[in-house]
């Protein structure tokens, strides 16, 4: 079976370690990712909640594990709609990991998540992540702006 992955980078004209606060920091995470909090104590093999407000109630909207924290250049965590009507086991999550690099001042953010060819409803969860071709551009284009301050 094929392996089915998203992968997306764009440059952002800010030190890493700025780049790497947008991903961590829930007051950040709520600018750009539909308005939900990344709440997480971010050891390893810790909780991650994507929580926010849907209709005037708190909600968690996707939930996972963090897999592995390597501060300012790489995170991978585990990825679930606890809202979906698929089965909550382990075969039915997604791995998302940013990759960060640093060169005069302009970091790279590599983003991938898959694999959905191993997942429940694969297919179509892909096609539906990949938007017409965008991925995770919509997204980093906001971490873009968020921040550069534009």
């Amino acid at each position: 079976m094929q392996e089915l992955f998203i992968h997306n980078s764009i440059e952002i004209n800010a030190p890493q370690e700025q780049v790497w606060d947008a991903l961590v920091n829930p007051e950040k995470t709520k600018v750009y990712m539909f308005g939900c909090e990344a709440v997480s104590d971010w050891n390893e093999g810790s909780e991650l909640l994507w929580r926010g407000n849907y209709k005037g109630k708190e909600m968690v909207f996707v939930k996972g594990k963090v897999i592995l924290f390597d501060p300012i250049s790489k995170l991978t965590y585990s990825t679930f709609d606890p809202n979906s009507t698929m089965e909550d086991i382990p075969e039915n999550y997604l791995l998302v990991t940013y990759e960060l690099e640093e060169y005069n001042e302009v970091t790279t953010l590599n983003v991938s998540q898959g694999d959905y060819s191993t997942v429940a409803d694969g297919k179509r969860r892909y096609q539906e992540s990949f938007n017409n071709g965008e991925g995770w551009n919509p997204i980093l284009v906001e971490i873009k702006k968020l921040v550069e301050g534009n």
